[in-house]
């Protein structure tokens, strides 16, 4: 094996631990317009390293270090946020995040000058260009590389579930889309993007990976856009199906549903996902971000589909005794608050109430509330955990 592909020891250390990644939007509060400067932002302050570009100029990234359990790591991307928002003010900047900007379109798109992402528009061409996507990415410590396998495996079956209650994106270029997440299918114009096949065991993920590096087709493994991936140098699986998380508090229901269920499937392989065919996890994939919470997906061990109720249900009882060991059940919990109203409802119903439908100014009253909602967002963590 590569030197890549060792496994990080720290994660046997220390099983279990996360790491969380918000991908956020830079806003003028003038238009409500996406702002291109996110490398003149990052240049005048510092956030100790947790902050870093994106491929479009407009949007960077906040990520927590590892942290012992959901509570600390939703107050550290609380902090993250404020501090932002401080940065920004010298710049007459605002932030927000949802899955996409419900306004921009790809003329006005801007790739960031650094080498990565100049090398993704060389590979990528005018593809590279797309209106940007917001996601939330959860690393979750898993203490060996068999173990996180078995949890990549087992995850193929959940994470069109994870997709539909984090479903926050239904406008783009200024229209509702009827999707309830227009993010997935926009990313997935990127190659290597969506749910990896099954693999045998270690050995065949870094033969898989190993065959597309020595081939050239990328220089290394973070150029795998997977819905699910291992991360050997931290010692980590990452999920980065979901749609970034206007509302705090949906953050720690994803979270902790992401870390529970990781450390199920690795301990228990519960999902048995190698019984699913591609086809039936591909388009179990698409009614997900189509349909969000209100998805039936399809079951073909009974010859039809089941509603999102039922599997969300059904997790949640998994899950439990991981929460309770792992010190997140409260945060758990909530997730059936998500699926009661998840983002993409809310956006929803927030532009539906506003005048002027169909008029780009009732989305720019609905980018304001979604930054809203951001700034107010950093204050919720204590009164979570109270």
């Amino acid at each position: 094996m590569n030197h890549w592909s060792d496994w990080n020891p720290v994660a046997a250390e220390s099983p279990w631990t996360l790491g969380v990644e918000e991908e956020v939007m830079l806003l003028d509060p003038a238009s409500w317009q996406l702002a291109w400067c996110t490398d003149e932002v990052l240049d005048s302050f510092d956030l100790d390293g947790q902050a870093s570009p994106e491929t479009h100029g407009c949007a960077l990234e906040i990520a927590t270090r590892p942290q012992p359990n959901v509570a600390e790591a939703i107050n550290e991307i609380a902090t993250l946020r404020a501090r932002l928002a401080r940065g920004l003010e010298p710049h007459g900047l605002v932030a927000a995040v949802a899955g996409t900007h419900p306004l921009a379109v790809w003329e006005d798109v801007e790739i960031s000058p650094g080498a990565r992402y100049q090398f993704l528009y060389s590979s990528m061409r005018e593809i590279a260009r797309r209106e940007p996507t917001f996601g939330l990415h959860v690393h979750v410590a898993v203490p060996d590389p068999e173990a996180a396998v078995r949890a990549l495996n087992g995850l193929r079956a959940h994470l069109p579930v994870i997709l539909a209650l984090s479903a926050n994106s239904p406008f783009w270029q200024g229209r509702e889309t009827g999707l309830a997440s227009i993010r997935v299918p926009l990313f997935g114009m990127f190659p290597r993007t969506g749910i990896p096949r099954h693999f045998d065991d270690y050995r065949d993920y870094v033969a898989a990976i190993d065959r597309l590096l020595v081939t050239g087709a990328f220089p290394e493994p973070t150029f795998l856009w997977w819905d699910v991936r291992l991360q050997p140098k931290l010692g980590t699986l990452e999920v980065r199906i979901m749609d970034a998380q206007t509302r705090i508090s949906d953050t720690a229901a994803l979270t902790a549903l992401v870390q529970c269920l990781v450390r199920l499937e690795a301990m228990e392989g519960w999902a048995d996902a190698t019984v699913e065919a591609p086809e039936v996890v591909a388009e179990n994939h698409f009614l997900a971000a189509r349909d969000g919470v209100r998805a039936q997906l399809l079951f073909p061990r009974k010859h039809g589909t089941r509603p999102m109720r039922e599997w969300v249900g059904e997790m949640l009882a998994a899950c439990a005794p991981h929460a309770a060991d792992l010190g997140c059940a409260a945060e758990l919990a909530t997730v059936a608050t998500l699926l009661e109203a998840p983002g993409e409802a809310r956006q929803r119903a927030l532009a539906s109430a506003l005048p002027g439908e169909g008029d780009p100014e009732q989305l720019r009253e609905l980018v304001r509330a979604l930054h809203l909602d951001f700034a107010s967002s950093r204050a919720e963590p204590a009164a979570l955990h109270a």
